[in-house]
């Protein structure tokens, strides 16, 4: 299965069907009266979060998503058959964001959440609603509404505890692998992973979700390398997971890159709590470890954690650190009475 996360769609709900203009017809009823029904309802364009997606490809071979328009009323006080909704069916995640890709009209954020996209049209009067005593042959009756038209943006945005970041072989699907039963691409050339992870990792008796993304490089916010598209998707991580490549020749340099990229992309990014981990210390020796940690926790202002994706040292270490954090956000949040806000451009 492909990974998507943006979708263009254009969504249209039906139109109210017309109302009948009919009198009765019974044999021996001379002023038999006015009996048309009224039009049918037209269906509605719905968006419903549901489990088991953890992609958008399916609208890439379906774009344009159109209910049904109701019936016209018919005679003998018939009303007509309302149209058929449409619902568009999401992963849990995904922002709706309206035309203009910034102003969010709705963020599916629980299974079986729906949101009413598009309403469609009421039915026309038959010539029935307009019967009086003063009008009592009414030979009028009113057209449907028609439906909505409009076109939207669907951008996933994957639901995780923790957000894994870092430059390029940073080792960051490495330690996916070894952390959790994920098995995403790893190779020693530059961009391996192309598209967000994720896995189920555990420690302690306790799991959380750490999500993966596409390493950055400077300039990443101008659009560089793959750019910081897949930044979005540890927007609403409660920490982030900040691996640096123990073997690089300038690790200060490799995390400041990151650290300007978060603070370039906006939002609450930049600002949320972070672990930061030395990582494939296993290719370094005493000396080496010792030399670039503390240079790493002079630039960080805080303590840096030594592992290795590898060698599995220290990784025990790394995860309970990134539970903890996660486990303080719970509570901080339990503290103050209140949901996260989703961060909005």
């Amino acid at each position: 299965m492909k990974f998507l996360d943006l979708a263009k769609v254009y969504i249209r709900s039906g139109g109210g069907g017309s109302g009948c203009i009919s009198f009765r017809r019974e044999k021996y009823i001379e002023y038999g009266g006015p009996d048309g029904g009224d039009g049918g309802g037209g269906g509605d364009v719905w968006a419903e979060a549901v489990d088991g997606l953890n992609t958008l490809i399916d609208f890439r071979y379906q774009q344009h998503f159109f209910a049904k328009s109701g019936q016209p009323g018919m005679g003998k006080q018939r009303t007509g058959k309302d149209g058929d909704d449409v619902v568009l069916r999401v992963p849990v995640g995904t922002e709706i964001l309206d035309e203009d890709e910034e102003t969010i009209l709705a963020d599916m954020t629980e299974v079986g959440q729906r949101v009413l996209l598009a309403k469609g049209g009421n039915g026309g009067f038959g010539n029935l609603h307009f019967k009086s005593s003063t009008n009592q042959a009414p030979r009028r009756a009113n057209p449907g509404q028609p439906g909505v038209e409009r076109t939207i943006w669907l951008r996933l945005k994957l639901i995780a505890d923790a957000g894994l970041l870092g430059m390029p072989n940073a080792g960051k699907s490495t330690f996916l692998a070894a952390s959790s039963n994920a098995r995403p691409k790893i190779a020693d050339y530059p961009f391996t992973t192309l598209h967000p992870n994720l896995g189920v990792v555990g420690v302690d008796n306790a799991e959380f979700v750490m999500a993966d993304i596409p390493g950055l490089i400077a300039g990443a916010h101008e659009g560089r390398g793959i750019g910081d598209r897949f930044l979005g998707h540890v927007e609403r991580c409660s920490v982030l997971l900040h691996l640096i490549d123990g073997t690089s020749e300038d690790v200060v340099d490799d995390y400041q890159t990151i650290i300007h990229e978060l603070e370039a992309y906006g939002g609450h990014l930049a600002d949320k709590p972070r672990v930061t981990a030395l990582n494939k210390i296993d290719a370094l020796d005493d000396e080496e470890r010792a030399e670039k940690k503390a240079a790493l926790e002079a630039a960080v202002g805080g303590s840096v954690l030594m592992m290795s994706g590898v060698s599995g040292e220290g990784l025990t270490e790394t995860l309970r650190a990134v539970r903890a954090e996660i486990q303080e956000d719970k509570l901080r949040i339990k503290a103050a009475g209140e949901e996260p806000e989703p961060w909005r451009p």
